[in-house]
């Protein structure tokens, strides 16, 4: 079951009483809108459970555990399947509904609102995550609607009883009673922008961003925003000096990539599996991360280049690992800075047998000697060009990280630009195309420092659309990669 979006085949009108919501002197209702957040681990099902529908039951563990602990969907899936041996086609339903539901939040909880009759924040939280489940495989997915209702009562009644599994089931009948372009006509804003990110559900301020960082291709919004509900590809980059792109394809057969000279495609499975990952001659990098390390390897410094290189927001390590096989090819060595110490492991652990040292500072005060040929900063940012990889992420961002964020990236890119050698090049990228974040950060530091803003599209000769400079924006409904930014600058010799 493919987790675009469907077309919904129902369209109906009219209501029964008996399927309407219990009004708000009803005492099931009045338990069902009350807060009961107790914490639970996923794990097995218990013996009450044991009959449920298994795929539906792992989707609305994995929706709990991101709502009641802050978890990640992508991380808590995977597990989950282990441990209840789900796989195959019921592994493929549980994927969907659980990756789906969590990506369409913002719409599911509008119309469930409307439905209950009452805020989302007075629905009790493990109703609403049998709701959400509910909502989304009546109006996202090809599922039937008494198999939608009749699964998610089930859940409920298991385990609270046949008072709120009534709500569940009333509703959920209301939900059906349209089809999800209905409820797009009945509930979007009126404002172009607002009923775009409600139709794709996004977050309005995230679609907004989106659309200034287009600029002149703002009509490219409706597949920008659609694209973070497509599945990536897996990339596989090819270490330098060990593997090339051609030999990496053939023994994975996977396909060599457009635009990194290190990219391999693959169609599916478990890259961890693989010989040439487990043996360290690949990982596993999204080809715009890839171009990032590449660009700075490229950009012309002023002089000769030393061999001293740094990257200065290093974790986790995929593009230390890279910057690393580079500069060893050139008879140099990398500094990786990571503050926090267990991801400095994870960065070791990456680099190793690599001319890499790993440095456990605070990148905006490393006490790192200055002179630097070439500096990463692959600043900490909100995220928003990875939306794709955790289901959840577009929910959980708020418009007041960008403020705090760009702050935090401006002092890296100061302590980057003292730390360069005059002549050398720092270049500066996010996962991120927040105009905030990225245009933004670099002008302020050419104002300030007198940087030379290098023309970065020229680095990438062979990736089209990427914007008119001097920066280079990347996008997924474009690139197929992450909506990776990057700039390069060189301080001048004077």
């Amino acid at each position: 079951m493919s987790e675009s979006r469907r077309p919904s085949r129902r369209s109906r009108s009219g209501s029964d009483s008996r399927n309407s919501p219990p009004p708000r002197g009803d005492r099931s209702a009045r338990g069902a809108g009350s807060r009961n957040n107790r914490p639970k681990q996923p794990g097995r099902p218990d013996a009450a459970q044991a009959n449920l529908d298994q795929p539906r039951l792992a989707a609305r563990d994995v929706l709990r555990a991101v709502r009641e602990r802050d978890a990640y969907a992508n991380l808590v899936l995977p597990g989950l399947l282990r441990e209840r041996r789900l796989d195959g086609r019921d592994a493929a339903l549980a994927t969907e509904l659980a990756y789906g539901a969590s990506r369409a939040q913002g719409l599911l909880d509008a119309v469930i609102a409307d439905c209950a009759g009452r805020p989302i924040e007075e629905v009790d939280g493990e109703l609403l995550d049998v709701l959400r489940l509910g909502t989304y495989q009546l109006l996202r997915t090809r599922v039937a609607p008494h198999a939608a209702v009749a699964t998610s009562v089930d859940l409920v009644r298991a385990e609270a009883g046949p008072g709120k599994s009534g709500f569940v089931n009333a509703v959920l009948r209301r939900v059906s009673e349209r089809s999800e372009k209905e409820w797009v006509d009945r509930l979007a804003p009126q404002d172009p922008v607002g009923r775009v990110a409600f139709h794709y559900a996004h977050p309005t301020w995230i679609a907004q961003a989106f659309a200034d960082a287009l600029g002149a291709d703002a009509g490219e919004l409706e597949d920008a925003l659609l694209a973070d509900d497509a599945r990536p590809a897996v990339h596989l980059v090819a270490r330098p000096g060990e593997i090339s792109a051609e030999e990496l394809a053939l023994v994975t057969g996977g396909e060599i990539g457009r635009y990194s000279p290190y990219a391999v495609y693959l169609d599916g499975g478990d890259p961890g599996l693989l010989d040439a990952v487990r043996e360290g001659l690949a990982g596993v990098q999204d080809e715009g991360s890839q171009l990032v390390a590449r660009t700075l390897a490229q950009a012309p410094v002023e002089g000769v280049d030393g061999g001293r290189w740094l990257d200065l927001c290093a974790g986790p390590g995929g593009k230390a690992a890279l910057l690393g096989a580079l500069a060893g090819i050139e008879g140099g060595r990398l500094d990786a800075v990571e503050p926090v110490e267990h991801r400095a492991e994870l960065i070791r652990k990456t680099t190793r047998e690599l001319p890499v040292d790993v440095r456990v500072v605070d990148g905006r005060e490393s006490g790192l000697e200055p002179g630097y040929d070439r500096i990463l900063v692959d600043a900490p940012c909100t995220g928003l060009g990875a939306l794709r990889r955790r289901p959840e992420a577009r929910w959980r961002r708020q418009p007041s990280d960008v403020a705090d964020l760009a702050k935090l990236q401006r002092e890296l890119l100061a302590a980057a630009i003292d730390l360069v050698r005059p002549g050398g090049v720092v270049l500066y990228s996010t996962c991120s195309p927040h105009l905030s974040e990225t245009v933004t950060v670099v002008a302020d530091a050419v104002r300030r420092y007198g940087m030379t803003q290098l023309d970065t599209p020229s680095l990438l000769p062979n990736v089209p659309n990427v914007g008119a400079g001097p920066g280079v924006q990347l996008w997924p409904h474009r690139h197929g990669t992450d909506a990776m930014f990057l700039a390069a600058l060189r301080k001048p010799n004077d």
